[in-house]
Parts: structure tokens; C-alpha cells; sequence
């Protein structure tokens, strides 16, 4: 049995979401990681970028869904991103998506705040 798990970690992205006029209007910066879980029975002995999902083709995808709108929600964001995901690759059996924000609003000392998102077939 093949299974594979394809991973893409600590993407940057700046942008403007949040539910307060501040994050709006500054923006900031933000992380996420996906990890994409494949469908069974892919043979890579041809060993072509057809066998497999093309990881630089998911990081446009990403960058394009999380960049090309507002959120107030980093749980809508991680969501649009998962449909998104499963909606262009037909390969992807499952996917999480974590979106990590650094800066948050809150009076705390942490390294970030997260959602994180699965979505299966």
C-alpha cells in the first residue's frame, strides 16, 4: 500500500485579515503550513511530475486564495483553502491547513495563535 504525505511548511504571507480596522488597514504578516494526504495506489515509476501533485502548483493556489481577499476569520481563510485544495487536485485525498498569526491583538506573550482546518474527500 503507497501512502504518501506531501508537506509544505511555514509559507509567509502578508495581508490584511482580521475582525479589527487595524488588521485591516496595516495588515500583517502570517504562516501556514499544509499537509496534503494522497490518494492510495499512485505509481510513481514513471517518475514524472504527473504521478504526484505539483507542490509549486499548490503554493499559487495558496498564495492566490489567501492573498486575492480579506478574512475576518483565519478559520474561513484555512477553510477556502482546504475546499480549494481538494476542489484543483483531484490527487489529494485529505488536506490540513494551519494558519498561524504571530501578531495578535491580545496582551500576551506567545509565539503565535492558530487554526488549523482538515477537509477530506
Amino acid at each position: 500500500m503507497n501512502r504518501t504525505k506531501i508537506e509544505l511548511k511555514d509559507l509567509a504571507f502578508y495581508a490584511h485579515h482580521g475582525v479589527l480596522a487595524e488588521e485591516a488597514s496595516m495588515g500583517q504578516r502570517f504562516r501556514i503550513d499544509l499537509c496534503l494526504r494522497l490518494v492510495e495506489g499512485l505509481d510513481f515509476a514513471d517518475d514524472t511530475p504527473d504521478c504526484t501533485v505539483n507542490y509549486a502548483e499548490v503554493y499559487d493556489l495558496v498564495k492566490k486564495l489567501f492573498t486575492g481577499r480579506r478574512y475576518n476569520l483565519l478559520e474561513t481563510a484555512a477553510d477556502v483553502i482546504a475546499a480549494g485544495v481538494l476542489q484543483r487536485f483531484e490527487k489529494v485525498r485529505e488536506v490540513t491547513v494551519q494558519v498561524k498569526k504571530p501578531s495578535v491583538p491580545v496582551d500576551c506573550i506567545c509565539e503565535y495563535f492558530s487554526v488549523e482546518v482538515t477537509r477530506c474527500r
